[in-house]
């Protein structure tokens, strides 16, 4: 089980780039050690110069988006290598919710099956937000709202997102993938019963072939 997300307000940051690849969000050099620093290692090349420096015209190393919760981003973001440190680098960092017209299918799944909100929104919504976080940064503040699937900036019109239901209702209980099969259990069971009344034969061949040793097992 994971904490339920269902509303939250954060800091929004704007980085209107399209095909965010996986290698540009966490460099393979932070795969290499289980000790890493992730939340370092977010968008590393971009936030650091070859000397470890901050860049100072980098989004997040400027506030107040260096304490960023919410990321608005352009099309077919996370694309690349399959990576999953890619969504821990930015829960790591702080990012709850990343907002884009598009995703890479792979990183929408394990974006999901962490409890990172990958919300879909229209280009123009899009746009209209990113012109709205530049031309006035120092109030960034943006909420979230999984019941209602709608994000608001200050007085400015309420945007729509677009999530998956069945990946919704997971992360308003607050369900990982195990909790969410458990759910269906007994839905499960009874297919199972209802199967095996058909096709007992298989289920036979099944159990015999559980019940046999490991390979390993078996002496010569």
């Amino acid at each position: 089980m994971k904490e339920p997300f269902r509303r939250f307000r954060g800091v929004a940051a704007p980085l209107p780039l399209t095909d965010i690849n996986t290698d540009a969000i966490i460099p393979s050099a932070f795969l290499r050690s289980e000790t890493a620093d992730l939340a370092r290692g977010l968008f590393a090349r971009w936030r650091f110069d070859d000397g470890g420096r901050e860049r100072s015209d980098f989004v997040l190393n400027r506030a107040p988006f260096r304490c960023a919760e919410i990321l608005f981003a352009g099309e077919n973001f996370g694309c690349g290598s399959s990576r999953e440190a890619a969504v821990w680098a930015l829960q790591r960092f702080g990012i709850r919710c990343v907002a884009a017209p598009s995703f890479a299918d792979i990183f929408y799944e394990n974006a999901f099956r962490n409890g990172l909100l990958v919300a879909l929104i229209e280009p123009a919504d899009l746009a209209a937000m990113i012109a709205s976080l530049e031309a006035a940064p120092e109030d960034a503040q943006v909420e979230v709202d999984l019941e209602s699937q709608s994000m608001i900036r200050g007085n400015a019109a309420r945007i729509r997102f677009a999530v998956p239901e069945f990946r919704r209702t997971a992360l308003l209980r607050g369900d990982d993938e195990i909790a969410a099969t458990l759910r269906e259990a007994e839905d499960i069971a009874g297919f199972i019963a209802t199967d095996r009344a058909r096709h007992p034969w298989l289920h036979r061949a099944i159990e015999a072939t559980a019940s046999e040793p490991p390979r390993s097992a078996v002496t010569e």
